[in-house]
């Protein structure tokens, strides 16, 4: 039991009782939670020979750091994909790529509203840096609501190599910047596109921001200088959605 990892909250696990069924050892109910949510992870878990047990809440409260919705499950661990699943990824890609890729952040809860957004903006897959960011924990997948257990997280051991890679297979590589002298609104992500989106409150690394191709800004109309970076990815990722569904519309 040691090796398994406890995930919480009622969208994390059922998302992963509907696609990875196989990593869920045991699911864990609160003593007298019985509404129609709970109904339906007991039929998933039915569904999939996953034991369910009951505990109280106070004990739950000592498994994990967060708002568990008394719901938990003990499941194997993470998974964190590696270049090999990008190369297949894009080589599987029908229309044109969208990537994101997020340079050094390290907050668990930006990292899992990225993920739900990158997955509700369409995107193939985000991509992180192994050192200095954030990585798949309980957190990321309480806060991203299921979308981890469907959108691939890939590390990459060189981030500025995988760019270049991703530049030479076709993709174009775009940059936030604050200091950048076109708008995120006058720039084109209809095209295979790359979206790079930088640390919280560093903003992206000198060597990341060598191997873009261009770089935009968010315009800012209030008395803040930036905004946070999950709530700049949504802001970024929905430009390119509204662009592609703008120009597939007859």
């Amino acid at each position: 039991m040691s090796q398994l990892e406890k995930i919480y909250g009622v969208h994390a696990v059922e998302a992963l009782l509907r696609h990875h069924p196989k990593r869920v050892k045991q699911v864990w109910l609160a003593e007298g939670r019985n509404d129609p949510r709970v109904q339906t992870l007991l039929a998933l878990a039915a569904d999939a020979r996953v034991a369910v047990g009951q505990c109280e809440r106070r004990e739950m409260d000592v498994w994990v750091e967060g708002v568990h919705q008394g719901v938990v499950a003990d499941v194997s661990p993470s998974q964190v994909w590696g270049e090999a699943m990008l190369e297949e990824l894009l080589d599987r890609a029908i229309g044109p790529p969208l990537l994101l890729v997020l340079d050094g952040v390290t907050d668990p809860h930006n990292l899992g509203a990225c993920l739900r957004t990158a997955d509700a903006a369409g995107a193939l897959a985000v991509i992180v840096p192994k050192d200095k960011s954030a990585t798949l924990n309980a957190t990321v997948r309480k806060v991203a609501c299921g979308a981890a257990e469907v959108i691939p997280l890939v590390a990459v051991t060189n981030l500025a190599r995988s760019l270049e890679k991703l530049r030479q297979r076709g993709l174009w590589v775009v940059g936030t910047a604050g200091e950048a002298e076109q708008e995120l609104y006058q720039h084109d992500m209809t095209g295979p596109t790359v979206l790079v989106m930088g640390a919280e409150g560093k903003g992206m690394r000198r060597l990341t921001r060598e191997h873009c191709d261009y770089l935009v800004k968010l315009p800012m109309a209030g008395s803040v200088s930036s905004l946070n970076v999950s709530v700049a990815t949504g802001v970024c990722l929905f430009e390119a959605l509204r662009q592609r569904s703008s120009k597939n519309k007859p």
